[in-house]
């Protein structure tokens, strides 16, 4: 990862990017998708985890967040590492996953798991407008694939809350 794109700032909100190996469309079973969020309250609750704005797609996450109380770049480290065999060992015994075979290869490098692309892309929001513009590319994320018409249609994201339509699936916190 690029000295560029570390957290330097531990404490400040940054936008990240979390994606698949391989680019494995993982998250297209609920199943999965909630390991993610269970993960991810896990961090809200123990961890001083802070979320801003969220969205999950087939293949990749995007994120503002930050931390009240423990280094970002080690929540980050830990929710990957965690999540990376949780969600291998759901496909793993997941009777009905039709693509498991398949799965399991693309995910496995030389016996070890090989969820999540190295890295995160953190970009600290250094200014209002700059959020405005993460939060914007959250949110018509799902849109831009075509998966929904009006970006707060999708359920995996925060814009229902950001719109005020609906209670979304993770607790934020507005900056």
């Amino acid at each position: 990862m690029g000295l560029s794109y570390t957290i330097k700032n531990q404490h400040a909100p940054h936008f990240i990017t979390c994606t698949v190996h391989q680019w494995v469309d993982v998250f297209t079973r609920a199943e999965y998708v909630n390991i993610l969020l269970d993960s991810i309250r896990y961090c809200q609750q123990h961890k001083g985890l802070e979320v801003h704005s969220w969205v999950i797609m087939s293949n990749h996450f995007h994120m503002v967040l930050s931390s009240r109380k423990s280094n970002l770049s080690d929540i980050i480290r830990d929710l990957k590492k965690y999540t990376s065999k949780k969600i291998y060992e759901a496909i793993k015994q997941n009777p009905a996953e039709s693509r498991k075979k398949w799965m399991l290869w693309l995910l496995n490098k030389d016996g070890n798991i090989w969820f999540w692309e190295e890295g995160y892309h953190g970009e600290e929001i250094y200014s209002e407008d700059f959020f405005i513009v993460k939060l914007n590319y959250i949110h018509l994320n799902p849109v831009r694939a075509f998966l929904v018409e009006k970006e707060e249609e999708y359920l995996y994201s925060s814009c229902g809350d950001y719109y005020g339509t609906r209670k979304g699936l993770l607790d934020l916190v507005f900056l």
